[in-house]
């Protein structure tokens, strides 16, 4: 009997992230197909005026088995999800949840207020919020007349 592995899906992103995540998210994706017990979580990345969003589809993780960190630039989501028991005496037809360790890095291409962000967990999707910093939003320039 095979057993499906976990396939990740095809990957959309805005045009200004792209020479940023394009790269890495290939990186990314290659080495995690090599490794049997590894799995990755989808995300969105979405830009406003003020802020940048990212969400993570986390289901079935608790909180306590999720990390967020920042760092020059580089949000960083990682955990891990921990396998369920098992019934012993019964076969298995498909298993197609992933287990094990993950982790997502994503370089902003801005600053942000790193004193500022927030990250909430509800029904299974962790969403980091990052307020640009004063320098980093857009501003409008009135033009003087001569």
């Amino acid at each position: 009997m095979n057993i499906a592995q976990c396939q990740r899906p095809i990957l959309t992103t805005r045009p200004g992230f792209v020479r940023f995540t394009h790269l890495g998210e290939e990186l990314n994706r290659l080495f995690e197909t090599q490794a049997a017990n590894t799995w990755s979580p989808a995300l969105d990345v979405y830009e406003g005026k003020e802020n940048f969003v990212v969400q993570a589809e986390l289901p079935g993780l608790k909180r306590e088995d999720i990390e967020v960190s920042l760092h020059d630039g580089t949000l960083t989501i990682s955990g891990e999800r921990k396998a369920e028991k098992r019934h012993e005496d019964a076969e298995v037809y498909r298993a197609e949840r992933c287990i094990g360790r993950f982790q997502r890095t994503i370089g902003l291409p801005a600053t942000v207020a790193t004193d500022k962000v927030k990250a909430s967990y509800t029904d299974g999707v962790l969403t980091v919020t990052l307020p640009k910093t004063e320098e980093a939003k857009p501003r409008k320039i009135d033009v003087s007349v001569n």
